[in-house]
């Protein structure tokens, strides 16, 4: 095991000065100091055009009504769609709204438009279009409450700037922000800081420690120790139509490579990170693996920002290889295989991190402040 940890510290380190180059230059933070930044202190989402609380899966809810009203004649060849469109129409913020209009895209139902925004594509519909087909009136959609309103596109915000550089959390800033209770905000941060992305240092502040390489390559060496051994203490547990329905989601994903959407690799990468090692009978080590998937976390934004770098995602013949030697009973194997798996997702994470720094220009949130190595915010 500690040949296999080496191996992944010397990977990790040929990565290191390409990411490093892209990182230079981006960010606010340069020689051990905050650059000064157009701050938005005390604006709140009702002063920021197209910014709501947002709830999981507001974008499917969307979706599914924009792609019935496309097939039912409301929206027609050629109709113009935009986030801030959807994003009014449903009292959403322009996070969800985007999500939507990509999954569109990726349905064939509107296509990128010249210029700005989108235009519905001329197809074959479902039913008849209606000939009292109207403009599609507003509609809000049916939210949760307290911390899932918002806790999606907080998320969200945290993983993009933690590969900039630290952060610090404002927990007043973001009540005001989300013009939510102090108490919603606090729990926000809470369960934050229970999926591992965020800390509170010594002086009880919330702090957020940057994807630096050196930080990339410390969770994935304790993921490559945790995680096998989860693996192990699984095995007996699975049940085999589980694992049979992990290898045809596998194969499908490997075959129809075109299809594979960024929340569909999320969805599989949970299934074998999550799902899988959830049949741990250790509550310790599940913990101490839970205390580490801010990794997880990150591949959201990672997948959806980089999905030209690999023709085929190379973590599916790699998590395939896992399950079919459980399938096999060789324990061993899946678990040398899982901790191989996580040596080579931790060179490519870094890859795809230096990959989006080289466009990448955050634009500023009152609630999270840069920070840099020796330095206070600004």
């Amino acid at each position: 095991m500690r040949q296999n940890l080496a191996a992944l510290s010397r990977v990790a380190s040929r990565r290191i000065a390409s990411y490093d180059r892209a990182r230079r230059g981006t960010g606010p933070c340069q020689e051990g100091r905050i650059i000064a930044r157009n701050k938005v202190s005390g604006s709140s989402r009702h002063d920021l055009p197209g910014v709501s609380g947002t709830g999981p899966r507001l974008y499917e809810q969307a979706h599914a009504i924009i792609a019935a009203q496309i097939h039912d004649g409301t929206f027609g060849p050629g109709d113009r769609l935009s986030e801030t469109q959807i994003a009014d129409r449903f009292g959403i913020s322009r996070a969800p709204a985007r999500q939507a209009l990509a999954r569109l895209v990726e349905d064939g139902l509107i296509a990128k438009a010249d210029g700005r925004g989108y235009v519905v594509a001329d197809i074959q519909r479902k039913t008849p279009p209606s000939p009292a087909a109207q403009s599609p009136a507003p509609q809000r959609l049916r939210t949760l409450p307290g911390w899932q309103r918002i806790y999606q596109e907080v998320e969200s915000e945290i993983v993009q700037r933690a590969m900039v550089s630290d952060l610090r959390v404002i927990e007043a800033e973001l009540a005001r922000y989300f013009n939510v209770s102090r108490t919603i905000a606090r729990d926000v941060l809470g369960r934050l800081q229970q999926a591992g992305l965020i800390t509170k240092d010594n002086r009880s502040r919330w702090h957020v420690p940057a994807l630096t390489p050196d930080y990339v390559a410390e969770l994935y060496e304790l993921r490559a120790i945790l995680e096998p051994e989860a693996l192990g203490k699984a095995a007996g547990r699975v049940p085999e139509d589980f694992l049979a329905h992990m290898a045809e989601n596998l194969r499908q994903a490997l075959a129809s490579p075109e299809q594979n959407s960024w929340d569909r690799l999320d969805q599989l990468e949970d299934e074998m990170h999550s799902q899988l090692l959830g049949y741990c009978d250790s509550r310790a080590m599940l913990q101490a693996i839970r205390l580490h998937h801010a990794l997880l976390i990150a591949h959201r934004f990672l997948y959806r920002n980089t999905a030209k770098m690999f023709e085929i995602e190379p973590f599916l013949a790699e998590h395939l290889a896992v399950v079919e030697a459980l399938q096999s009973g060789d324990i061993e194997t899946a678990k040398d295989r899982l901790r191989r798996h996580l040596m080579g997702s931790g060179a490519r994470a870094m890859d795809r991190i230096a990959h989006i720094l080289k466009t990448y220009d955050p634009v500023d949130l009152p609630y999270l402040e840069f920070v840099c190595a020796q330095g206070e915010p600004g």
